[in-house]
């Protein structure tokens, strides 16, 4: 519950502190004297979205800061969620400097919104005067009915089987694309991998290939350089091996005489034996130098084949032309293993279709069986509240298709004179009778669902007597059960509070700034004796304020 609100330059509101007590809260004063700016600066820490214009000065910063008790809420579970530290006494703050930008803390850690708007959510519930427009939400229907039906957590794996069974169905969906993309390329995509394989293509084979043809398109040049080298080593008249063997005994006669020259003649006995040894190599390699037309028709159609393939696919080398024959090797086994995945997938999905089907009938069913207790007790309500002949009943219909929430349709019809048939709210309810039938609802779930705090701004629209005398006798049941904080035009209602608060505007420095006070007993007779009557109330009008307090 909400232990204390501070604000700091909002609105009219240059600085304001205001502790709450547990039970009910009544807020009055003149109208614009700032009642509703209370909620707007609560619906700050809310997470409600931030507007610069809300800055009294715009050279300083906003600050909106709650302390809540938490103890008994279950909220354990949020904290962690989000990485937060969870305390007791919560600390939850909002920042909004001139820049217009804004920032969210949680006991000192800065979040986004969307983690306050969660945490919020399930602090705070702020009913305004024209919230009775929730009343024809479908998503507000089904939830009053679930929150009586109490199956929360049945619900709550419904909605998890339900975003189970719709991913699936998406990538059902997603696979029967693609095998139907993919039965359109299948083709295109065998004929280019049988392509490539019935090239029969190795790693590093172009270059060695481009070699063998260079040196079989030349053999002629070759054979005849080969011949004429070898002729000079040792066929013609004066071949370096003749001449070599002349030096080699004449140098090797005359080490006889000098030492010094037998390593000399040992260099040259190397040189000459080195020679004929690249003699015999050459006169080998020109004897297998063989012209071979065959083969090189060959290898010429090879490589066509190769570089027919490297254009085609934009490469230069045949391992990348190797790299595209491995992707598509993979594609048609995808292609081809497709079939399998959607049956797998087609099995699943309906196992899942069956489960939800057994936890979307249980909720049916618990609906069902919670509606005429809704009916009856909203139907008390009303009656207390003014309208003795209202009829209120909840439609149940059955969808073909299940949603997020189950496969029914509940609807909330309403009747307010005797005879007339329930019809749908927007249509037979009035403004007044709209606002008496939220309060009946919001009393009924609040007793359920045990939120930490609510807040209804002139829920009391419309009513007045010993109506508006009941509204308030609702909300004070509804304050001993939880915190209610009530903004209310009404003194019947006021009297009602176990706390009041007065909001007035007052002028300073030729500034208007909004003030709030908590009113003695005393400052109570007066309020409400002032609301009953005039500025200056008359001494009934005070009696009937001490009558109504004391009630």
């Amino acid at each position: 519950m909400l232990r204390s609100l501070s604000i700091q330059n909002y609105a009219l509101i240059d600085k304001l502190e205001i502790d709450f007590p547990d039970d009910l809260t009544v807020i009055t004063g003149e109208t614009g004297a700032g009642k509703s700016i209370l909620l707007g600066a609560l619906s700050l820490i809310a997470g409600n979205r931030a507007d610069i214009h809300v800055l009294q000065d715009k050279s300083r910063k906003c600050v909106v800061e709650g302390v809540f008790n938490l103890e008994g809420y279950g909220l354990k579970d949020f904290f962690s969620l989000h990485e937060l530290d969870y305390a007791d006494e919560t600390v939850v703050r909002r920042e909004i400097n001139p820049e217009g930008k804004s920032r969210a803390f949680i006991n000192d850690t800065p979040v986004n919104l969307s983690v306050l708007k969660g945490l919020g959510d399930r602090l705070i519930d702020i009913h305004s005067q024209h919230e009775t427009l929730t009343l024809h939400s479908s998503g507000f229907q089904m939830g009053v009915v679930d929150a009586y039906a109490g199956h929360a957590e049945l619900l709550e794996s419904y909605r998890n089987a339900y975003r189970d069974f719709r991913n699936a169905e998406q990538r059902l969906a997603e696979l029967r694309e693609k095998e139907a993309q993919s039965k359109k390329d299948l083709d295109y995509f065998q004929f280019q991998f049988y392509e490539l394989e019935d090239a029969r293509l190795k790693a590093g084979e172009q270059a060695s290939m481009e070699q063998e043809l260079e040196t079989l398109s030349n053999t002629e040049e070759i054979k005849k350089g080969l011949s004429s080298a070898s002729h000079l080593l040792e066929h013609s008249e004066t071949n370096l091996l003749f001449l070599l063997n002349e030096v080699r005994s004449t140098v090797a006669s005359l080490s006889r005489f000098n030492p010094s020259l037998k390593g000399i003649s040992e260099r040259i006995n190397s040189v000459y034996i080195e020679l004929k040894d690249i003699a015999a190599d050459i006169a080998g390699a020109e004897e297998s130098t063989v012209h071979d037309p065959q083969r090189i028709e060959e290898l010429n159609e090879k490589l066509d084949a190769i570089y027919r393939l490297q254009k085609k696919h934009g490469v230069n080398k045949v391992e990348e032309l190797l790299e595209i024959k491995e992707a598509l090797s993979n594609k048609l086994l995808d292609i081809t293993s497709l079939d399998e995945q959607i049956s797998a997938l087609e099995k699943e999905a309906a196992k899942m279709g069956k489960t939800l089907a057994q936890q979307a009938a249980r909720l049916s069913a618990g609906r069902e069986a919670a509606i005429p207790g809704i009916e009856r007790e909203i139907g008390k309500m009303l009656a207390s509240l003014g309208i003795p002949h209202a009829r209120f009943a909840i439609q149940q219909e059955k969808t073909q298709e299940p949603g997020p929430n189950g496969s029914d349709r509940i609807s909330f019809l309403f009747s307010a004179n005797k005879g007339s048939d329930a019809r749908e709210l927007s249509k037979v309810a009035s403004g007044g009778e709209l606002s008496r039938l939220m309060l009946s609802i919001k009393a009924l779930v609040a007793r359920l669902t045990r939120l930490p705090v609510i807040v209804f701004d002139e829920i009391d629209t419309g009513v007045s007597g010993e109506v508006a005398n009941r509204v308030g006798g609702i909300m004070e049941q509804m304050g001993k059960a939880m915190q209610v904080i009530v903004i209310t035009h009404l003194a019947q209602i006021a009297s009602k509070g176990d706390s009041h608060l007065f909001v007035y505007k007052e002028i300073k420095g030729g500034k208007t700034f909004t003030r709030i006070k908590k009113l003695d007993r005393e400052e109570r007779v007066m309020e409400i004796a002032k609301m009953l009557s005039t500025e200056n109330p008359t001494q009934a009008a005070i009696k009937n304020a001490k009558e109504l307090l004391n009630t």
